[in-house]
């Protein structure tokens, strides 16, 4: 026990024995700096200036950009624009997509390339029919109540019945006789009109020309877009008056019938109407006589 406690006298002694730290100077060995301390001083002095050092380094981590050029560390503004890039990206990605898609429709309008489904409708409702079990569907009497006051409200509904029912009238581009007429099993997608020449062609409703120029198998072709993605097509024209990227009104001069050769012949309108990339017979909607 007295050793322990003399061990611990001579440390303490140690700790506290006071020390100078003399700079002098080294040509006249005169006295420049001195400073009275002990090793206590110097253990408080180091541990307070290492406790500084590390709350000042958090500090400026923590609240200043030199945050950012620490490895591995990420800001938060950095975070959202990756983010908003990511965003940025898939969205162009699935604009791109949407294009390549309208662009083959186009093209398919152009060449009259088209690979037609073996299923249509009627073949789709009966497998329908098939498959649908008829006791799950079976209106119940509180269905049927309401069914038939319905119908009765709907009756005397003056509101409804004045408002009509179709909002898309399409125009006829030109009048002649049909002299060739839509066959899809022929891959004859068009409705081919008779027309003397110099016979204005137009608009069968408000859209934007996506495509007007000539083409080696059809002559001058213009293709207009309208509204719910209805492409309306006009081959087969001796010139043009509308450009591509040009707005058009329903009823409007896009074009002129004729040949392209110095022969005087009859002239003919190859139309042809598509609605999401498939063709549509033109005589369901446009009357042409």
């Amino acid at each position: 026990m007295l050793n322990k406690r003399l061990k611990r006298q001579l440390l303490l002694n140690k700790l506290y024995n006071k020390r100078r730290l003399v700079i002098l100077n080294e040509d006249t060995f005169e006295e420049t700096f001195s400073l009275k301390l002990n090793l206590m001083n110097v253990f408080v002095g180091g541990s307070v200036g290492a406790i500084l050092i590390i709350f000042f380094t958090t500090f400026i981590i923590a609240f200043t950009p030199l945050r950012e050029y620490i490895p591995g560390y990420a800001s938060s503004k950095l975070k959202q624009q990756a983010l908003e890039m990511a965003i940025k990206s898939d969205s162009l990605e699935k604009s791109v997509k949407i294009n390549n898609t309208y662009i083959a429709s186009i093209k398919k309008v152009l060449t009259g390339d088209l690979e037609y489904a073996k299923l249509n409708k009627d073949s789709i409702k009966a497998l329908d029919l098939e498959l649908l079990d008829e006791s799950e569907v079976d209106p119940t009497e509180k269905e049927k109540e309401l069914r038939q006051q319905v119908i009765k409200e709907d009756k005397f509904n003056v509101f409804d019945s004045a408002t009509p029912k179709v909002g898309f009238v399409l125009f006829p581009p030109a009048r002649g006789s049909v002299i060739e007429k839509y066959n899809p099993k022929n891959k004859h997608l068009a409705v081919t009109l008779a027309l003397t020449n110099n016979t204005p062609i137009k608009s069968i409703g408000a859209g934007t020309i996506i495509f007007s120029d000539w083409t080696p198998n059809s002559g001058y072709v213009v293709i207009i877009r309208h509204k719910d993605d209805i492409l309306s097509v006009y081959k087969n024209a001796a010139s043009v008056t509308k450009s591509q990227g040009n707005i058009v009104k329903s009823g409007e001069v896009i074009a002129l019938a004729g040949t392209s050769t110095s022969q005087k012949t009859n002239a003919t309108l190859r139309f042809e109407l598509w609605k999401d990339g498939f063709p549509i017979d033109p005589t369901q909607f446009i009357n042409f006589n």
